[in-house]
């Protein structure tokens, strides 16, 4: 009979829609911490420089308390062109959010970080095309009043109500809602760890 791994994986985030996701293929963390960090983007910093950063902090932030673990963390952030629109603070914000997307192409930029036990950080950065349609005003409107925007990068959630805005994805949906599983998967599998067996 093989034997039982016992690594457990961290999930160092309070987002449920990535614990969703990892049990969508199987995958249930051990524990998941909410790695509390400052998330706010310093002066010019690109996106996919701040996904790598947070995803990394926020792996740094718990795993001391976790030696003998995988610890996962991640981050996403919607650009447009240079431009993050990280999650937005009210619905003003969220309001000129959807309408700097509406009728655009858009970035969805994940950063991925794993630290293996015994140490060694492990780090993918996936990107995601997104083509809005132009929405109307009052569409607009009623998404705003639907509340899905809140602690959404973007102010939308593509897994939701925004699914009708979306006219072409390219590359990886998962990472749009929050943690790319292909990625997710292969970094996992490749550093050793495999889920518990039933």
């Amino acid at each position: 009979m093989p034997k039982k791994t016992t690594q457990s994986l961290i999930l160092a985030s309070a987002s449920l829609r990535r614990l969703e996701l990892l049990a969508q293929i199987g995958i249930e963390p051990g524990e998941v911490v909410a790695a509390e960090i400052d998330e706010t983007p310093k002066k010019n910093e690109l996106p996919g420089d701040l996904v790598c950063r947070l995803s990394a902090t926020k792996v740094a932030a718990v795993e001391a308390a976790y030696p003998d673990s995988f610890v996962l963390g991640a981050d996403t952030v919607v650009a447009r062109g240079r431009r993050i629109l990280a999650k937005p603070g009210d619905v003003e914000e969220a309001r000129r959010y959807l309408n700097l997307l509406s009728g655009a192409r858009h970035r969805v930029v994940g950063g991925l970080c794993i630290r293996a036990p015994g140490g060694g950080l492990h780090a993918r950065l996936v990107t995601t095309t997104v083509i809005f349609k132009r929405l109307e005003q009052s569409e607009i409107e009623r998404y705003l009043a639907s509340g899905e925007w809140r602690d959404k990068a973007g102010a939308y959630a593509i897994q939701g109500r925004a699914a009708a805005f979306a006219r072409k994805i390219i590359g990886s949906y998962s990472n749009v809602v929050g943690l790319p599983l292909y990625e997710t998967v292969g970094l996992l599998e490749g550093l050793g760890f495999r889920p518990a067996e039933e």
